[in-house]
């Protein structure tokens, strides 16, 4: 076996520890922090374009200040906003 050889089996290998530890360290950690994201984004864009919903909390004028920020996901909110739950989508 060459050193090249060595190197490129050795570097595999840790390759492999090293997603098997984060795997088992702090994959869940990152999947949360993610989950926890999105959940504030949602209420975010909730409380600021509430009255597309009729759900008036800001003053419209706010709203309008942050639209030019909001408006890539307003589309995909409203489509979560607006469908059915149902009692296993809170157990997820």
């Amino acid at each position: 076996m060459s050193e090249q050889e060595k190197q490129s089996f050795f570097s595999k290998v840790r390759h492999v520890v090293t997603d098997f530890i984060y795997g088992m360290a702090s994959h869940e950690m990152a999947r949360q922090a993610l989950k926890t994201r999105g959940s504030m984004e949602h209420l975010f864009i909730l409380i600021t374009m509430g009255d597309l919903l009729g759900v008036p909390i800001l003053p419209p004028y706010y709203s309008l200040r942050l639209l030019p920020y909001v408006v890539p996901q307003v589309s995909t909110w409203k489509r979560r906003m607006l469908r059915e739950k149902d009692l296993t989508d809170a157990l997820a």
